[in-house]
């Protein structure tokens, strides 16, 4: 049996095509399937694809423009 691989958030980012700054806002803010291991954030590929299918990157975060809720 193939295990999947373990990414970074680097990996992560690369695999959306958004930046690292996204991946760290979605982890904390929409709940980004990630694993914490010792400092790292670390991902499975298959679960942050079942993340963004299920619409868990959709919407728009007011703390990326910059504006907060008023």
């Amino acid at each position: 049996m193939i295990t999947e691989p373990w990414v970074s958030v680097e990996g992560v980012a690369r695999h959306l095509g958004v930046a690292k700054d996204s991946v760290y806002r979605w982890i904390e803010m929409r709940g980004l399937p990630a694993h914490k291991i010792g400092r790292l954030w670390k991902f499975k590929l298959s679960e942050v694809d079942e993340w963004v299918r299920a619409g868990g990157a959709d919407g728009h975060d007011e703390s990326a423009s910059g504006r907060s809720a008023e």
